[in-house]
């Protein structure tokens, strides 16, 4: 029999949801391996076979094991077991058998299966054997989780992919003209600087030449970087890039700037740059001077432009889930869609740096945003403690059928308030709405809407009214009103049928 164990030592684990009891009185339980799935795929935990947990006070008793020995063949045995479980993952080192109140308990240690590894899954079936952990227990991994860690499996990142459906003419001109001059500025006489545009993209990993009809054609991280909203759907239809601003607490949203608005390109590089600019403004600017010019540029505007940069170059974009920053009074919080690829505790020690899109990356780096290699997040740490205040938080929260996002929130409350964020400005307001808008908000709602509709002519004359309510998330009803209410406003007319005409702008307001 073991030494005496004490299951307070495993506090750590329960503090994560890493730890699960069992009774295991009649031997393994099926759920074992689903217990097992979950740990493997999240960040580990432990195991406890003969103890059990009372639904009144959730506090634990044991409840023994009759035969430790054959509970540990039985278990490695199955292990072993390709039908039951993909890989083993368990050495003897982890299977530990203790004495606690005169009964035997079997803890089985469960590590975190390396990125390369995942997923972990049981009974054969990868797509509906894939578990993940949360607050809640044990849950199945929907297949667009399970493609996801397929995808985290390789070097190559999904962002270097060539697209040879796609030109580069399909990039908005306006993006690529504004990122060339930044590069410009930032590497003055370097030969790029002089190179034409296909030329340029292609050096920077927007496009590539290595193609079947040895045409240049865009990457996908060329298409997310400087592509338009209408074009990139097709290859993310989980796309979308969305910016709140919520200043009152009483209503949704103060602000807002998002991909599908159908007035400006809706690419990565346009969102980190109006997304930035509506920011910084918010940013504490302590005065300082570089001889007799004023510095505006502070270390915390540093630390908000690698976080979102980081934000943007680590999301899964595949996954029908948002890209989202969202400004609080007293907080910034950046979420991406994805788990953090090297797990948070090398992330927040810093050394290695393993992004989801190394092409998006290295476009950033080139015009000087984002290029600490695998000292981001540190350095927003230190910037944090030396501004005085309280510490950035890096979680990674579940969502709808496995689905994982990384949310980092930034404080921008000082360690001396006597208020925590949480309780400065809690994340779920209630709402108190009136069961019916009033008219003038609702008559707003529509003319966003019919601008909205307007933007995504603008872009691509040929779409149809079920392409502009998928794009805007609204009904073919509604996408029909509002082209409605331009037709007859004069502002444009169809030629040809909804599917195969085009839409002929005949007074080109701004609305």
């Amino acid at each position: 029999m073991g030494e005496q164990f004490d299951l307070a030592k495993f506090d750590e684990y329960r503090e994560d949801n890493r730890l699960e009891v069992k009774a295991a009185k009649g031997g393994l339980p099926d759920a074992l391996w689903e217990t097992y799935s979950s740990l493997a795929n999240t960040n580990g935990g432990c195991i406890i076979l003969g103890v059990k947990e009372k639904k009144e006070d959730k506090s634990w008793y044991t409840t023994g094991i009759k035969d430790v020995s054959k509970l540990k063949k039985e278990f490695f045995d199955s292990l072993h077991n390709k039908n039951k479980v993909n890989i083993s993952l368990v050495t003897d080192a982890d299977v530990t058998d203790y004495e606690m109140n005169g009964d035997a308990i079997l803890v089985l240690k469960i590590p975190k299966a390396r990125r390369e590894e995942k997923p972990v899954y049981v009974n054969g079936d990868m797509w509906k054997g894939t578990y993940r952990r949360d607050w809640e227990g044990d849950y199945r991994c929907s297949k667009e989780a399970v493609l996801a860690m397929l995808r985290d499996q390789t070097e190559d990142t999904p962002d270097m992919k060539i697209l040879e459906n796609k030109e580069i003419v399909d990039f908005d001109q306006d993006s690529v003209k504004s990122y060339r001059y930044r590069y410009n500025a930032a590497h003055q006489d370097h030969p790029w600087t002089k190179l034409p545009d296909d030329e340029f993209l292609v050096r920077i990993g927007a496009a590539s030449k290595e193609t079947s009809d040895h045409r240049i054609h865009p990457t996908s991280a060329g298409l997310l970087m400087f592509g338009v909203y209408y074009l990139i759907m097709p290859e993310f239809p989980g796309f979308l890039l969305d910016y709140y601003e919520k200043g009152d607490p009483t209503i949704r949203w103060t602000d807002r700037l998002a991909s599908h608005n159908g007035d400006w390109s809706g690419n990565v590089y346009d969102f980190y740059t109006k997304v930035y600019m509506k920011i910084a403004p918010h940013l504490k600017k302590p005065f300082r001077l570089d001889g007799i010019y004023r510095i505006d540029d502070t270390p915390v505007h540093v630390a908000v432009r690698e976080a979102l940069v980081n934000c943007l170059s680590n999301a899964d974009y595949f996954l029908p889930v948002p890209v989202k920053v969202e400004l609080f009074p007293d907080r910034l919080v950046f979420s991406n869609p994805g788990t953090i690829r090297l797990g948070k505790k090398q992330m927040l020690h810093g050394g290695i740096t393993s992004p989801r899109n190394k092409a998006i990356l290295n476009m950033f780096n080139y015009i000087g945003v984002g290029e600490r290699a695998g000292s981001g997040v540190p350095n927003i740490y230190d910037i944090w403690e030396k501004e005085n205040y309280q510490e950035p938080t890096v979680d990674e929260i579940s969502g709808r059928e496995g689905t994982i996002c990384t949310v980092v929130t930034l404080p921008l409350v000082e360690k001396n308030s006597t208020l925590t964020v949480s309780e400065k400005q809690p994340e779920k307001q209630p709402e108190k709405q009136p069961e019916k808008q009033p008219e003038t908000k609702r008559s707003d709602m529509i003319e966003e809407r019919i601008k909205n509709v307007l933007g995504l002519i603008k872009q691509n004359p040929s779409i149809s009214r079920a392409e502009i309510a998928k794009i805007l998330g609204i009904t073919e009803a509604q996408a029909r009103t509002a082209t409605d209410k331009l037709k007859k406003r004069s502002i444009m007319h169809r030629e040809g049928s909804d599917t195969d005409g085009r839409w002929i702008i005949d007074f080109p307001i701004e609305l």
